[in-house]
């Protein structure tokens, strides 16, 4: 399976994965999985990291290491993918990442309900 690990999911795996459910931790640790995290999800957290808003151990990069993921791109594709995106969801960043999932046949890990408004595969963080 290809995972995107979506932002909360990723803080949890990094700082406190028994609030994942086992079903994603399971996931998460499976070796024939591959895991990825958008770019925009780490735009996302360098934000709120800068403001104050949230802390981690390590490092963004680093929390991608700590849970064996690669940086997924954002390419021309997904750009016009979000332009064609109902609005279910506002979250620029999030709309990115389902773009991304949509595009690139990818299963979303995460505990937002807004996700299953496009169709796109979601594994419960």
């Amino acid at each position: 399976m290809k995972l995107l690990i979506d932002s909360n999911a990723l803080i949890w795996a990094v700082s406190r994965p028994a609030e994942l459910t086992s079903a994603a931790r399971q996931a998460l640790q499976d070796p024939d999985n591959d895991r990825f995290v958008s770019i925009a999800a780490m735009w996302e957290l360098a934000i709120k990291i800068s403001v104050g808003k949230l802390s981690l151990p390590d490092s963004v990069p680093a929390a991608l290491a700590i849970v064996g993921a690669e940086p997924l791109p954002i390419i021309p594709q997904h750009i016009v993918r979000v332009q064609g995106l109902p609005l279910h969801h506002r979250d620029p960043f999030d709309r990115m990442m389902i773009a991304q999932a949509i595009e690139d046949g990818l299963t979303i890990v995460t505990r937002d309900r807004h996700f299953r408004a496009y169709g796109v595969p979601v594994l419960p963080a």
